[in-house]
């Protein structure tokens, strides 16, 4: 379903979190970006996302690997493990304060919501109410003693000044397929977000500076990923501006739909690949199927 294309070396990717086994959601996306990548000679990467302290488990590490080759998705070179990469995140923390673009946010969440209920019209971005800015006017001195208090704390970019410092940014959206038109220029729009966070206690970087930075390290030219992060890349196409890193090309496919119309999530017992292969399922004949757009019955695709 996937368009082809021909860049001198394209490598796309597939990078899930080891917070439960893959569903055919998952099996699907892996399999698009394989063969993006295989019909153009170019090279397929695996990551795994392994730094969510509260989540990851190394059982389901093993489960994702043989969950993919049971499927027939092979990658090119060793994986690639994110908790083995927490200098590169720290780095780039230390560069991003020295530009003065973060800042130390002690809020809780209980806090941040009681600021939204507490608010006549709360700023509201793609994915809902965002942070309003609470920690940003804090002074150096009440930082510094609440840090060396040891109050639990996050770090949060500094939106308008970044965005200030960089100037107006595009970035490249590729169509889902042939029938879907040409490539699209995208106005960055990361303003809409708010001062996300970037890293907190329990999480040394946060997906939006992880993923940015193992994108450019594994060499990533296209980044096929679900529709569901496309916010997101505003995000990632400021912090590869402000780092010095290359932009990918991105293509966000549809959301796979359960038969009760909602997203396949782990956490709500998806239908996984692991599951199937119990059942004796066929791969050859489920990659095909995945392949050719025809999922279980039931099952759908949401909109682009």
């Amino acid at each position: 379903m996937t368009q082809s294309f021909a860049p001198l070396h394209m490598v796309s990717r597939f990078a899930p979190s080891p917070t439960g086994r893959l569903h055919i959601g998952h099996g699907w996306s892996a399999l698009m970006a394989m063969d993006m990548a295989r019909a153009a000679g170019g090279a397929f990467r695996l990551r795994i996302e392994d730094i969510d302290g509260t989540r990851s488990r190394p059982e389901h590490v093993a489960g994702i690997i043989a969950d993919l080759r049971w499927l027939g998705v092979e990658w090119d070179g060793a994986i690639v493990f994110q908790s083995e990469r927490l200098d590169r995140y720290d780095a780039a923390l230390e560069r991003l304060r020295t530009m003065e673009l973060l800042y130390p946010c002690f809020c809780t969440r209980a806090d941040i919501q009681a600021q939204w209920a507490a608010s006549v019209s709360a700023p509201h971005g793609p994915e809902g109410a965002i942070y309003p800015g609470t920690c940003r006017s804090l002074s150096e001195t009440e930082r510094a003693r609440r840090i060396e208090a040891g109050d639990p704390l996050a770090w949060r970019i500094d939106m308008a000044r970044a965005v200030a410092r960089m100037g107006p940014l595009h970035w490249t959206a590729l169509p889902f397929s042939p029938g879907m038109g040409p490539a699209a220029t995208i106005a960055a729009d990361p303003l809409a977000a708010g001062d996300v966070v970037l890293a907190r206690k329990d999480a040394p970087a946060s997906y939006h500076l992880s993923c940015t930075l193992d994108d450019a390290a594994m060499g990533a030219t296209h980044v096929l990923r679900g529709h569901d992060l496309f916010a997101a890349t505003h995000i990632h196409r400021l912090l590869q501006a402000l780092l010095d890193l290359p932009t990918p090309a991105y293509l966000h496919h549809p959301l796979l739909l359960g038969p009760d119309g909602k997203r396949l999530a782990k956490r709500d017992g998806a239908i996984g690949l692991a599951d199937l292969r119990a059942q004796g399922a066929d791969p050859a004949q489920l990659a095909a199927d995945l392949r050719a757009g025809r999922f279980p019955v039931g099952f759908s695709l949401g909109e682009a």
